[in-house]
């Protein structure tokens, strides 16, 4: 294998809620306007991010995770995606060294893993000099973490700007961009962070007034310079390659559906599926199809309207009475049920397809990096098959009445805390859990639903 030259950068930040995701959607934005062709990605199991990364570059974001695909994977999925950009721009997650067990995914060990230069957004609120000493310890804490920079975020003056960065002077930590408080940047937010971009009706005039303010405010020349200075990678396996179609899968996909990874709708094509995208909230039908994903989303924002949706309702009731391979993550797995309660207490009919229901929470229930073990063969394989999910939810499954045919999907452990707990619904060819899956890390379930769907469809002929 030969190396090759990924110009990168990773956008990390002291701890969640420093403005990552703001900085980052400005200066894709910010670069988009200057004709540069920046591929973003995102660290950890997010879906609502990369929806803004790719509404302010016009590419698709991709996800890099260390537990939910292999790093091997994970380097294939960068170096591909990255064959016709011009640089990266990698956001991080949380704080720089915050990821699961042992530091995995953690944004740090991923600029490691890419040998990419890392520029910490400090949000110096409230903060002068101390912002300095804030940044020589996460430069100190990890030496191996190429720490090249900061960029200052909500700034109050011109005053405030030249304390702190006259302190990192003084430790030759160059600034790459200092940015004032300004309200018009404010990205709207609820209960599992930002509002997707699906449901945000004002999202590419936000955007492009975040990359106007973003362009003005930092040195876009600069943090290029700093992502070419990355050294060459050595060139990654591929693991994709085209493969005849075997079944067609309906994926739900509208403002109530939207948490997809796209390199794992990848893998499912790979497989041999030939992916048909419709809306619960807007269709009136299932599409003719082999088989159905219901991905996560925000089903209990929506709930009166796919409620109404009747036809919508009969039309997926009566593919599951027909035994259509059907695997539902999270909010679709709260469609599946009989009913669902939304945060002011309304309750809504569901499908009824799985005989449970479920209920919003002002707490979050959970969140965090599961192991998943099968309890029953199901569309995704044979009992004893583990995977690798993530779970991040405000809902929860009301316990099944005494005596219910409930069988359980799987055995929950999270990485944290390996207490095994039971989760999710599995019978006949119906998978619903609140897991969240990336098929590139579970390519043999990818290949098991697919082959379902397959056999459904000769079924049919």
């Amino acid at each position: 294998m030969s190396a090759r030259q990924f110009p990168r950068v990773v956008i990390a930040a002291p701890m969640s809620g420093s403005g990552k995701t703001t900085v980052v959607t400005g200066l894709l934005a910010a670069m988009r306007a200057r004709g540069i062709k920046a591929q973003s990605y995102k660290i950890g199991p997010d879906y609502i991010d990369p929806g803004y990364h790719t509404l302010a570059s016009r590419r698709p974001a991709h996800n890099l995770d260390t537990w939910l695909v292999s790093k091997e994977r994970l380097a294939d999925i960068f170096m591909r995606t990255m064959a016709d950009a011009d640089l990266a721009v990698i956001e991080g997650v949380m704080g720089l060294y915050d990821g699961g067990k042992n530091g995995i995914s953690s944004t740090a060990e991923i600029a490691k893993l890419l040998n990419a230069p890392v520029l910490l957004v400090v949000n110096a609120k409230s903060m002068g000099e101390s912002a300095a000493a804030l940044v020589m310890g996460f430069k100190q804490y990890d030496p191996a973490v190429n720490l090249a920079g900061v960029i200052l975020n909500r700034l109050g003056s011109d005053t405030h700007r030249a304390m702190i960065e006259e302190a990192l002077e003084k430790m030759g930590v160059p600034v790459f961009g200092a940015i004032k408080r300004n309200d018009a940047m404010t990205m709207p937010e609820r209960h599992l962070g930002l509002v997707p971009v699906e449901e945000n009706a004002r999202e590419r005039e936000t955007v492009e007034e975040i990359g106007r303010v973003v362009g003005a405010s930092v040195d876009i020349e600069k943090i290029a310079a700093l992502a070419k200075s990355a050294l060459p990678l050595m060139e990654a396996q591929s693991f994709l390659a085209p493969v005849q179609n075997k079944a067609r899968i309906a994926v739900a996909r509208d403002e109530a559906f939207s948490f997809y990874y796209p390199e794992s709708l990848a893998v499912l094509e790979q497989q041999g599926a030939k992916l048909v995208f419709f809306s619960p909230l807007h269709d009136k039908t299932l599409p003719d199809v082999d088989g159905l994903i219901l991905g996560g989303g925000f089903p209990e924002m929506f709930a009166k309207e796919l409620y109404e949706n009747e036809s919508m309702r009969a039309s997926i009731k009566a593919a599951a009475e027909k035994e259509m391979p059907i695997y539902a993550e999270c909010g679709g797995f709260m469609y599946l049920m009989r009913r669902v309660t939304d945060f002011e207490g309304n309750s809504f009919p569901m499908l009824g397809v799985i005989p449970g229901e479920a209920k919003m929470n002002k707490k979050l229930q959970t969140v965090g990096y599961v192991s998943a073990e099968m309890e029953r063969d199901t569309v995704l394989g044979t009992k004893g098959t583990v995977l690798r999910g993530h779970e991040f939810h405000f809902s929860s499954e009301c316990e099944p009445e005494a005596g219910a045919d409930y069988p359980r999907a799987f055995t929950f452990r999270k990485t944290r805390n390996p207490v095994p707990y039971p989760a999710g619904y599995a019978k006949g060819k119906v998978l619903g859990s609140y897991l969240h899956l990336h098929f590139a890390g579970a390519e043999d379930a990818a290949a098991s639903f697919v082959a379902a769907c397959e056999k459904f469809a000769a079924k049919g002929a």
